[in-house]
């Protein structure tokens, strides 16, 4: 016959015999419902159950994180930096505000018949940190101040004068320069005493005076925040022809004076 729940063939057992004893055996039918063309065991009309391998999702997620940790290792290998000039293999630099791009030295200019001319009427000041030659030897001022009536131009920011200039306005306070224009040609008789400082090749400072016979042009700004601002054209006539052209901002602050040791 047939079975009315899981439409299996059902074959009855033939009888025994008389004096034989009638055992009947068979096997527990499985709990799972076995589904037959979309219907389970009731006849009920069911989805069929899919099921992704648990194995295969950790072996994806494993070979996921290795190439992401292959990528992030030679990342900059891999992504080239949109900078970069295939031809010269430099990168150029963009400036930000923590990392401004540098200004370039003040280079001095070279002692010539341009440079170094004792006629005033030809003097040209360029627009930049004073610059020129103190007997033979390149000068870029560093520091400029104007303390006592003297104003300085010199080499370094600490110490002793070495190598510089110094132009002595007989105690003039800086007050009374502020926007004055000041003109000193050769064929003047006496002017404002100035000092060239400098070292010879032994190392020893040098010094050397003039009270005429230079041709001079200052043109001092206005006086603010303990600053002196102005332009410089300085022609000396030694045989060197020394020179210093441009424009400085002097330091009007007074030095402070050492307390005594007690």
């Amino acid at each position: 016959m047939e079975c009315p729940t899981c439409f299996q063939k059902i074959t009855a057992p033939q009888a025994p015999a008389p004096d034989a004893k009638f055992i009947l055996t068979g096997t527990k039918v499985s709990e799972k419902k076995i589904s037959v063309r979309g219907f389970d065991t009731t006849g009920n009309a069911v989805a069929e159950e899919k099921s992704f391998p648990t194995a295969l999702l950790i072996s994806a997620a494993v070979v996921l994180v290795v190439v992401g940790a292959l990528l992030f290792a030679f990342r900059g290998k891999l992504f080239k930096s949109g900078g970069h000039n295939a031809k010269d293999n430099s990168v150029a630099v963009t400036p930000t505000p923590s990392r401004p791009l540098e200004k370039p030295a003040p280079v001095a200019p070279p002692a010539s018949d341009t440079n170094w001319v004792l006629t005033l009427a030809d003097a040209v000041i360029p627009e930049a940190t004073v610059a020129g030659r103190i007997h033979g030897q390149s000068l870029i001022v560093e520091r400029a101040s104007f303390q006592n009536g003297v104003l300085t131009l010199r080499n370094g920011t600490k110490g002793p004068l070495e190598f510089g200039a110094q132009i002595n306005f007989s105690g003039a306070p800086a007050e009374s320069l502020t926007g004055q224009s000041i003109d000193v040609s050769t064929n003047a008789e006496k002017a404002a005493h100035v000092q060239l400082r400098w070292k010879s090749p032994t190392g020893e400072v040098q010094k050397d005076n003039y009270d005429a016979g230079y041709a001079l042009r200052l043109e001092f700004g206005a006086l603010a925040n303990n600053h002196l601002p102005g332009k410089i054209y300085l022609c000396l006539p030694d045989a060197e022809k020394s020179y210093l052209l441009g424009t400085f901002s002097a330091d009007t602050r007074k030095p402070k004076s050492k307390q005594p040791k007690k």
